[in-house]
């Protein structure tokens, strides 16, 4: 009798080792998780939790029946307030540039955490560029009679970004204890320098080759919207620059952040109307023009008169006023990309919860699936098109000189509001 007291004070002597003393035998959760709010992201606007009609706020003039109205509701975001710029996308081509050359010239840093040992690119060790183009320059800039005025120019089919992201939509119909998670790990490699000869492509018998040369080169054009780009490179844009930010974040030992993506078209067509519903035009009236008679957008009023609204071509990404929500240029300028599948019909299908349709098309599969939704209409469109409720698509592997993108985060939490 007395061993068995004395080995049950020692039974309850480990068990109180083993949970502690500080829970009074209650379920208070994990203790030691570090309080964390999520910081608004630099160069975006807070978009809150809210519900609208989608559809079109006007005649269906083309009788498309592509925008019924339908009530839907979406979660609270960090919208860029611009479109994504020159020098905001040349940032991510340095990049593709800077790992390149690390990669070649073997610039890494072995790291190590608690399960694994694993190297990693340096970016810490100074480039030595003279070194790298001596070494490896006959591999990724151009050479013999590609070259010209004696320029030393990397190669852009060279520049290429190479990504992998979970599809969760695929997970979600597989099995989820028995199947491999392997199989939904998708890897993507894109060429994402922009395709400059749109200027001249998209526009028969019209001379416009200075554009091709400078608008996304010359510092005059640095905070003007990119364009030249695709869906497929707009998606690799995301996940380089949610790859930036996480850097950061893991180097201040904190929980890694929401994904930056493209918008679904009905989040973009929400932040669009800026807390209004039913409104034709972001900034909230039925005109393209305010009081004192001026256009209230980049687009082509009249027939074929550009410069009436002050812009031959896309003009900065910050010009002309914000709607209430702040977002610039929701209306002309470029018509911009959505992560959303263009279907005449989808407006009737979606859930009214976060609408959205998606289709990672295969590179050779048919056209069909490969149209991708542009909202806000652009430069070079009439005023039909720049209406909040407008809907057209082009396909993903193409890029157009008047379609360009901006980001998204999805908030994490309730509200910005919100105090804890």
């Amino acid at each position: 009798m007395k061993y068995t007291a004395k080995a049950l004070v020692v039974m309850a002597f480990l068990t109180l080792i083993g949970c502690g003393f500080g829970d009074n035998g209650e379920l208070i959760g994990v203790q030691g998780r570090r309080p964390w709010f999520h910081p608004q992201p630099f160069g975006t606007v807070y978009i809150p939790t809210g519900t609208f009609h989608t559809g079109q706020s006007d005649e269906d003039i083309f009788h498309t029946y592509m925008q019924p109205n339908k009530q839907i509701s979406v979660h609270a975001m960090w919208m860029d307030d611009t479109e994504i710029t020159n020098n905001e996308y040349r940032q991510f081509v340095e990049y593709v540039k800077d790992s390149i050359a690390r990669l070649s010239m073997d610039i890494v840093v072995t790291q190590e955490d608690e399960y694994d040992e694993y190297d990693r690119l340096d970016y810490e060790t100074e480039l030595d560029q003279q070194a790298f183009y001596e070494d490896q320059g006959n591999k990724y800039f151009y050479q013999g009679k590609e070259r010209y005025d004696h320029r030393r120019q990397w190669d852009i089919r060279k520049l290429e970004y190479t990504y992998t992201y979970v599809d969760f939509q695929a997970a979600a119909r597989g099995s989820y204890l028995n199947s491999d998670r392997a199989e939904y790990l998708v890897k993507k490699t894109r060429a994402i320098y922009p395709d400059t000869l749109v200027w001249v492509r998209d526009f028969t018998y019209s001379y416009n080759e200075p554009m091709t040369r400078q608008y996304y080169n010359h510092p005059k054009y640095d905070d003007y919207p990119v364009v030249g780009i695709n869906w497929h490179q707009a998606n690799a844009f995301c996940n380089y620059r949610t790859r930036w930010l996480n850097r950061y974040w893991e180097a201040q030992e904190m929980p890694i952040t929401e994904y930056w993506r493209l918008p679904t078209e009905f989040e973009w067509e929400f932040a669009a109307r800026g807390g209004r519903d039913n409104n034709m035009y972001p900034w909230g009236g039925p005109y393209t023009r305010n009081s004192k008679g001026c256009l209230l957008a980049n687009f082509k009023p009249n027939r074929g008169n550009y410069m009436a609204d002050g812009g031959l071509y896309p003009v900065r990404a910050d010009s002309y006023f914000p709607n209430d929500y702040g977002l610039y240029n929701m209306a002309g300028n470029v018509a911009e990309w959505t992560i959303s599948a263009f279907d005449e019909s989808s407006n009737q299908f979606t859930h009214d919860l976060n609408s959205d349709y998606q289709i990672d098309a295969a590179d050779d599969g048919p056209l069909s699936l490969k149209r991708k939704v542009t909202r806000g209409g652009s430069w070079k469109d009439v005023a039909y098109f720049i209406q909040n409720g407008s809907r057209s698509y082009e396909y993903q592997d193409t890029s157009k000189s008047y379609v360009g993108f901006r980001c998204v985060q999805t908030y994490i939490g309730r509200s910005a509001n919100d105090s804890r």
